[in-house]
């Protein structure tokens, strides 16, 4: 096809125009559209120096086999220079059962840790000073009792939950939108949700309750304004629930968090960032009146895209890796995770793990791109995808709210309609070659063999038998006292996380702790929507 003929697109199908120039700002006050770094609405960056007064964490997300395996692996990545820890648990842990349940056959310890009791957590952070180490945990439906285990460690360690800092993702509205790990109805699930920002406002100041992840939007399919759109919208509803609540906006707005996928295609990224800030920035002001700082300034933290990873030729995934992390770098986050090449094999091996810490390194270190505060900032075609990404984002929102809020939409099926849809085109895209995919269908070659991590299978009987000896030698009419305790304030309107501690101490496990609220709460299976 000749050039004049062809159809230029970002990856989400947003027409480009040959060129870009003034008059495509033509009307926009930069000194209100744009602002500078560290000032409303911090389109620029929510610091004026960014980077050049503090670097991104680096935050590699790991678990896998045993606790015990994946305590190493922590210890490993802080020696190479690592500057925050991130939990992956297993399939069985994020879906509330227990290594023993007969559902968790297979699955312990394969696609992160298994953590079926508050001792599994001891051993996931032995020798890791929580007071002193950033930690963020990616768990959902039963989130509050994995984050009960986490503030009962730190009490063992004598760490004040005042010092802890990280972050819990406990991110619900994306597991029914997109991710499909949900336990209990949305209603009840949105309660739990604003329990921990309830605690959390009251005893944790420094840890952020919610990630809310536009991630696993993208992950589906999502295109990049969708992805915008329906985690800040999902990010309202949190606000909502959390104010219906009673809570005061600028007690608990701040340590609100985010999560976003970092994509391939380089200045739709960094646009979307600088969006996000915006509108988050004016909701928050204008919407719900907060009035402090920290309320207005989104964080987030970025991760590479795994669905772009392909299993052929898998030394491509190198390079992918490095330009989505430069659009994260560009684009503002406040952490980073990266992608290894073998992912879309297995799970990551010591060295490609190693390999994708160094790629953040050489970024933060060696190319010079944190050296000035969003350096592309004036950019005639970046501004330009901002305004429009931030224009297209705000309409999504807007028919959002005209369905009573995401709660409603998602039990209308409308995001995940929205998001199959957008996946479906550009699956149809790749198929037909209109998008090429380098390796997968242009510029095929023989793949290189790659070494890769083996979760040993005697993994799940090992964390079977270790929970068969706890249970044995607890004291479990403690542990129906705790048990019983729950269920009755999961049937009334009292916060559940100091029942919830009181499980997790008495050493109940999270299958009977889940349990526990199933038989409150019941459980959810969604309605197909056509």
């Amino acid at each position: 096809m000749k050039t004049a003929e062809r159809q230029f697109t970002t990856i989400s199908g947003v027409p480009i125009e040959p060129v870009y120039g003034p008059s495509d700002l033509e009307g926009v006050d930069a000194a209100l559209e744009i602002g500078e770094p560290g000032e409303f609405p911090y389109t620029r960056g929510i610091h004026r120096d960014m980077y050049r007064g503090k670097m991104w964490t680096m935050r590699q997300f790991s678990g896998f086999a045993t606790p015990e395996e994946t305590n190493r692996r922590y210890h490993y990545l802080l020696g190479q220079g690592q500057t925050g820890l991130s939990v992956a648990f297993d399939l069985p842990t994020l879906m509330g059962y227990d290594a023993d349940h007969a559902l968790s056959e297979g699955e312990v310890g394969k696609c992160g840790a298994p953590v079926s009791s508050l001792e599994d957590m001891e051993i996931l952070f032995r020798g890791i000073p929580l007071g002193d180490v950033t930690v963020s945990m990616t768990i959902n439906s039963p989130a509050s009792v994995l984050w009960a285990m986490y503030l009962a460690v730190a009490e063992q360690q004598g760490v004040d939950w005042s010092r802890l800092s990280g972050t819990l993702q406990n991110d619900i509205l994306k597991e029914y939108i997109a991710q499909k790990e949900y336990i209990f109805p949305p209603r009840p699930s949105m309660r739990l949700v604003t329990d921990t920002i309830e605690f959390g406002a009251r005893h944790t100041p420094r840890f952020n309750p919610v990630s809310i992840s536009g991630y696993h939007i993208r992950e589906a399919g999502s295109t990049a304004v969708q992805e915008l759109a329906f985690t800040l919208r999902d990010g309202m509803e949190y606000v909502d629930w959390a104010l219906e609540r009673g809570l005061a906006i600028d007690e608990f707005a701040p340590r609100l968090s985010f999560f976003f996928n970092a994509h391939s295609d380089f200045f739709e990224e960094i646009a979307k960032y600088r969006a996000a800030r915006k509108i988050w920035a004016h909701a928050m002001k204008e919407r719900y009146g907060a009035t402090h700082e920290r309320s207005l300034k989104l964080r987030f933290h970025a991760q590479t895209a795994g669905c772009s990873l392909t299993w052929q030729q898998p030394y491509n995934n190198v390079v992918r890796t490095a330009l989505q992390a430069m659009a994260a770098v560009l684009g503002g986050a406040q952490s980073l995770h990266t992608n290894s090449l073998d992912e879309a094999y297995a799970l990551p091996s010591e060295h490609a793990v190693t390999l994708a810490l160094r790629t953040q390194q050489v970024l933060a270190y060696e190319s010079g791109v944190t050296n000035a505060a969003d350096p592309l900032g004036g950019s005639y075609f970046l501004e330009k995808l901002t305004l429009e990404s931030e224009a297209a984002a705000n309409e999504y929102i807007r028919r959002i709210d005209g369905m009573g809020g995401m709660i409603a939409a998602i039990e209308a099926g409308y995001p995940q309609s929205e998001i199959a849809n957008a996946s479906y085109r550009y699956q149809r895209e790749i198929e037909t070659g209109e998008r090429t995919i380098v390796g997968v269908n242009r510029f095929q070659s023989d793949d290189q063999p790659i070494d890769l991590l083996q979760i040993d299978e005697t993994a799940g009987r090992r964390q079977i038998e270790k929970l068969t000896a706890l249970r044995a030698r607890r004291d479990n009419g403690k542990v129906q006292r705790s048990l019983d305790a729950l269920k009755r304030v999961a049937e009334g309107t009292e916060n559940t996380m100091p029942f919830l501690l009181d499980a997790v101490r008495a050493y109940a496990t999270l299958g009977e702790i889940c349990d526990a609220m199933r038989g409150v709460f019941g459980t959810y299976t969604e309605t197909t929507h056509l």
